[in-house]
């Protein structure tokens, strides 16, 4: 999904629970491209051995890729169904990942204990001044904390803003998840105001394929409660219709700061 672009994301967060749709989220959604690690790896030096924390880790899209790096990577969820799900997605990619359930907002980790922190497509559902504040705390002086997104990307007349456009009538409440950029200047702020230094900020698009199954089993997987199966047949009946390409080239685009705590 895209994240909110309005202030009315506290009220819709409330009661949102992933687990619930954990096994669409493994099958049906695209992880970060390899692209987006191997840029981070030039731009951070990031080698074998450092010790990274992936916060809001779901089913491990960036602690994988982290792993696949060499680092030694802990993932962090308050939910054990996605996690249960990133475990098996590690044995198939031939990586390890420690997975422990907790809130970013209280890191259950000693102070100056990581070289890296990451935040993948999450940062929008923390009491972000309290998430930044900690991981200030659980980075060593002059390591880096990034906050990076993966995001559709709905333009006029495009098969992101028409499905979008279905969510909306099926759930009017799914408004701040519409609509995206895919860019996210406000936490340029968070992290400012928490004490972190040279923020740098980068960006590039990609066509993520989807085949019409995948689009709405990932569309079924952002939508919680809305994704009826009466939903789904009217997304394939628009695809069928509207965007018969099969498998699409759906635009997306990724996104990410990063900022230095002070040495």
């Amino acid at each position: 999904m895209t994240t909110p672009n309005t202030s009315d994301f506290a009220t819709f967060s409330k009661g949102v629970d992933f687990g619930k749709a954990a096994t669409d989220y493994r099958k049906f959604r695209a992880g970060f491209p390899q692209e987006f690690f191997e840029r981070i790896a030039r731009q951070l030096n990031l080698r074998s051995g450092l010790q990274a924390l992936d916060l809001g880790t779901g089913t491990g899209t960036v602690a994988r890729g982290l792993a696949e790096l060499g680092l030694e990577v802990i993932g962090l969820d308050p939910s054990d169904a996605l996690m249960e799900q990133a475990v098996a997605l590690d044995a198939e990619a031939g990586v390890s990942v420690e997975y422990r359930v907790g809130r970013a907002e209280e890191l259950p980790f000693e102070s100056e204990a990581f070289d890296l922190v990451t935040a993948g497509q999450c940062w929008h559902w923390f009491d972000r001044p309290r998430a930044a504040a900690e991981c200030m705390r659980a980075l060593k002086p002059g390591a880096r904390l990034i906050i990076c997104h993966f995001d559709w990307i709905p333009l006029p007349g495009n098969m992101v803003g028409a499905t979008e456009a279905m969510i909306l009538e099926a759930n009017p409440q799914w408004l701040p998840m519409s609509g995206g950029t895919g860019v996210y200047p406000q936490w340029l702020g968070d992290l400012a105001i928490a004490g972190f230094c040279d923020l740098e900020t980068a960006s590039f698009d990609v066509a993520q394929t989807y085949s019409h199954e995948a689009w709405i089993g990932r569309i079924k997987a952002s939508l919680d409660e809305a994704a009826t199966e009466q939903f789904a047949e009217r997304l394939a009946a628009m695809l069928k219709a509207d965007f018969p390409d099969d498998p699409l080239a759906v635009p997306h685009r990724v996104w990410w700061v990063s900022a230095r705590k002070p040495a």
